[in-house]
């Protein structure tokens, strides 16, 4: 090769390589979203969570990227789907539902920033060592759903004030985190004066055994427990307790937008305050060991009025006053 023709081609070569590295682009960063149930049941969940990053200024296909997990239902699945993400490099893990997920995505790292958003105890349960200093790799939020449950067993008494056995539409009895709520759930009743009736659900064919129950137990009302299989069987749910007339209140608001009676939750706004609170928080620099667990200090009261003149059931102005949303 001639030495004219060399050096031209290595200032050739030279001109292409700051090139090349110009037109390479900063990987965006990868959020790992793991929750147990199906994407079907949490489309209001997730349009939530993705308001809440884009008011944190991070828009899901322009300068971040989302990986969905479902579990849907099949628990044993959430361990391997949190190694996934983990081999995936993502750069934070949203445990979302059943504290199955949680404890699954803390099981694949101590690493990788994990923030939860759910209804167990979690320093209880181990995740974290204190609400106001959570250490390590966890942070976020819970929303405390044994409290939940008692407060349903109230507002449903105020609607019903005469009935004395009350079904509890439960998961299985095999999680501590149901127990737990089974066992707040019973005393409330029993201060009350009323029994709770528990109808353990493990899968479809225990929902339409339970569900059949209700009449055979003569259960005068229903508190329909949240977990993933009472959400994928909702509609089921729904024409059983009208089809037998039996006041019930549910743990999501779709419940009584659906025909339900009643529903009382944590609100639709848990998932866009964990991504303003924390995911992007973690995504512009912090560390979730300094980020407190929260708990939300506002629920929602929705009340179906159709579905409670169905029943001809009159609700009380007290109750009305409560409500965040009257469905007329």
């Amino acid at each position: 090769m001639r030495r004219r023709d060399f050096i031209t081609l290595l200032g050739g070569a030279g001109l292409s390589w700051p090139l090349a590295g110009q037109a390479q682009q900063p990987a965006m960063p990868v959020i790992g979203f793991l929750d147990s149930g199906s994407f079907a049941a949490n489309t209001r969940k997730v349009d939530a969570f993705r308001r809440g990053l884009a008011e944190a200024g991070y828009v899901e296909g322009s300068n971040v990227v989302i990986e969905f997990r479902w579990a849907d239902t099949q628990f044993w699945q959430l361990r391997p789907m949190a190694d996934n993400l983990v081999r995936r490099q993502v750069a934070v893990i949203v445990a979302a539902a059943a504290g199955s997920s949680a404890l699954a995505a803390k099981a694949a790292t101590s690493t990788i920033p994990i923030v939860i958003a759910t209804g167990v105890d979690p320093v209880k349960f181990g995740l974290i060592a204190s609400l106001n200093r959570p250490g390590g790799n966890i942070t976020g939020l819970t929303y405390m759903a044994n409290e939940l449950g008692a407060k349903r067993l109230n507002l449903l008494r105020e609607l019903v004030p005469r009935v004395t056995k009350v079904a509890y539409l439960a998961s299985s009895q095999q999680f501590e985190s149901e127990q737990e709520n089974t066992s707040v759930l019973h005393a409330a009743a029993a201060a009350l004066g009323q029994q709770i009736i528990v109808l353990e659900c493990r899968s479809d064919r225990d929902m339409e055994t339970a569900l059949a129950g209700l009449v055979q137990r003569k259960v005068g009302a229903l508190i329909v427990g949240l977990f993933p299989l009472a959400w994928n069987n909702r509609h089921k749910i729904l024409e059983a307790a009208a089809k037998h007339k039996i006041p019930a209140i549910y743990p999501e608001v779709a419940f009584a937008s659906d025909g339900g009676l009643m529903s009382y939750a944590a609100g639709r706004a848990i998932y866009r305050k964990v991504a303003v609170d924390y995911v992007g928080r973690i995504l512009s620099g912090a560390n979730p060991a300094d980020l407190p667990i929260q708990r939300p200090t506002t629920f929602e009261l929705v009340i179906n009025l159709k579905a409670a003149k169905a029943l001809d059931l009159e609700v009380p102005l007290t109750l009305l006053a409560l409500a965040d949303e009257v469905i007329e």
